[in-house]
């Protein structure tokens, strides 16, 4: 079985358990040696013990039943999975490791998600005031089909430095199927079951929070004080479907389940307007979904047109008093058929408002938090350093993530680093989420 280290830190890496695996990175020795039967792996070259990731799921303890030889460029290594539980020490490790040949450093690197951190860059990211403005963390969507177990939130949240996360509920999650290779509607909702679903997993999300010591945000207050420290929540919903037109369940869902940041559609043309994924049917925004928008900023919710098509933004844009957001997505300058990513006049649409794009970290598109990290300056290059974001998506893409934990949060803060300040960078991961916040909300 052959491990990523995209797959650190997920269930394929933890189910490996007990097999014969190769994983390929660079070792790291204590000492400068040619050969050693114990010695630390990593993604990327380091340089010394400084260079070694605080992540817990970021290093492999390797162990050989005789030495190794070293030298100063990748390894392919096979051997025993192990997988600890103890907290002092590394969580993976290679037992009865030997050298695979053939090795280059083509796909050394192929095989990496990380890179070597300098050792200022493993403080908290932005002194622990990161917000991740679209997530289903936790396990969220399964488990608002009453299936599956919670995993942590809190404790990655802390480790990286995030101090809040928009956690959506998905609004048309029951008849949303994979076909042909992309998410699409299965069959129309019936009469009230997009409803009665939300009634299941807004309560979710909040026993989600309860579970983790997450509190819940409310107030523009409330997402300033956050801090990593102590993780929060802001309550979000992927899809306003569970409206099935009724403006009253806005203020329902704001008042009974704390609900402050809506997105109006996801993979269902529903009765706010078009999306990117199906044919065009409303002409972009309808009028009931610029009363949403109306309303929203009336109430105090953000609103997010990730999903929605360049009309629906365009129109969207004419109606809102408020900063615009788009969650989740990147830009592209060639689109495919049926493409969730933008084009840069979709993104300077949602700037012009004031709002911010919030980028995903897509393997597809972005290997690592490197490639992620020049994602965010090329958006920056076309909207300005106020309108960029981050928006993971985490446990609600259909691929792999070059960030799949919030433990890792420091790699990227470093990869942003060599293209951005301090202040800068404290931007793109929550300051310019928090000004659009404390702009919509009470």
């Amino acid at each position: 079985m052959q491990l990523r280290w995209n797959d650190l830190g997920t269930r394929r890496a933890d189910r490996a358990r007990g097999k014969t695996v190769e994983i390929a990175g660079f070792p790291l020795t204590s000492l400068s040696t040619a050969s050693a039967d114990h010695f630390l792996m990593m993604a990327e070259p380091g340089c010394c013990q400084g260079c070694v990731p605080a992540n817990p799921l970021a290093v492999v303890e390797v162990s050989a039943e005789r030495p190794l030889k070293i030298g100063d460029g990748a390894l392919r290594l096979s051997g025993t999975w192990r997988v600890s539980s103890d907290s002092g020490r590394w969580r993976y490790r290679l037992e009865g490791a030997e050298v695979v040949p053939g090795l280059t450093r083509r796909a050394a690197m192929a095989a990496s998600a990380l890179f070597c951190l300098p050792v200022p860059a493993m403080a908290q990211a932005v002194d622990g005031m990161a917000v991740d403005i679209h997530s289903h963390a936790g396990n969220l969507i399964w488990l608002s089909f009453g299936r599956g177990q919670s995993v942590p939130v809190a404790d990655p949240m802390r480790q990286g430095g995030m101090s809040a996360i928009a956690l959506a509920v998905v609004g048309d999650s029951p008849i949303i199927k994979l076909t042909d290779g992309r998410l699409r509607p299965s069959r129309d909702p019936r009469p009230g079951e997009l409803y009665d679903f939300s009634q299941r997993s807004f309560p979710a999300l909040h026993a989600l929070a309860r579970e983790q010591g997450l509190p819940i945000i409310r107030t523009a207050a409330d997402l300033r004080a956050a801090r990593a420290s102590r993780p929060s929540v802001i309550v979000a919903a992927e899809g306003a479907d569970f409206l099935e037109g009724k403006i009253e369940r806005l203020d329902e869902a704001y008042q009974r389940w704390a609900l402050r940041h809506l997105q109006l559609t996801h993979y269902r043309p529903n009765e706010l307007g078009d999306i990117q994924t199906e044919p065009s049917i409303h002409g972009g925004l309808t009028t009931f979904g610029a009363d949403v928008i109306r309303r929203c900023n009336q109430m105090g919710i953000v609103v997010d047109v990730a999903h929605g098509t360049y009309d629906l933004v365009k129109k969207a844009a004419t109606v809102t008093t408020k900063p615009l957001i788009l969650s989740h997505t990147s830009l592209t300058e060639k689109p495919l058929a049926w493409t969730r990513r933008i084009l840069p006049d979709h993104a300077r649409a949602i700037a012009a408002t004031g709002g911010v794009i919030g980028l995903w970290p897509v393997t597809a598109y972005f290997p690592n938090v490197v490639a992620y990290s020049e994602a965010f300056a090329k958006t920056v290059d076309v909207v300005g350093i106020d309108h960029v974001g981050l928006g993971t998506d985490q446990l609600g893409l259909v691929g792999a993530s070059a960030l799949p934990s919030y433990a890792d949060l420091p790699q990227l803060t470093a990869a942003l680093r060599t293209k951005f300040n301090e202040a800068e960078t404290a931007k793109l991961l929550g300051g310019n989420y928090r000004r659009v916040f404390e702009a919509s909300v009470a």
